[in-house]
């Protein structure tokens, strides 16, 4: 199993910036792919990046220019970095991470942007 540990989430003024790190841990070689979903009350939880093991990224349209995923392989984790950010960009944001046949998901972590 991996266990997946996401921080960096808070309350942030539009415009401003965040942070989101998300840390695999268990078994996570051979992890092909690692990103961040997001999800409001009442709505489907929705694709905001992925990246995979070749490096190759994947972006919402909405967020594509303002925010950026990286993966920092020594660590086992990846970071969304959120720039611009507007209300609404607010949000439960959850890691997620596939490995083999299996999709592991985090607790998430609120990110709330007021305007």
């Amino acid at each position: 199993q991996v266990q997946l540990a996401e921080s960096g989430g808070g309350l942030v003024q539009a415009g401003g910036s965040l942070r989101l790190s998300c840390t695999a841990s268990g078994n996570f070689f051979n992890i092909a792919s690692m990103g961040w979903h997001r999800q409001v009350p009442g709505k489907e939880r929705e694709l905001v990046a992925t990246i995979t093991d070749d490096g190759s990224t994947r972006y919402a349209e909405s967020v594509k220019g303002r925010f950026t995923l990286s993966r920092d392989n020594a660590k086992n984790t990846v970071y969304l970095q959120m720039n611009n950010l507007k209300p609404d960009d607010t949000a439960v944001y959850y890691c997620n991470a596939q490995r083999f046949a299996r999709v592991y998901w985090g607790q998430g972590t609120q990110v709330t942007v007021s305007s």
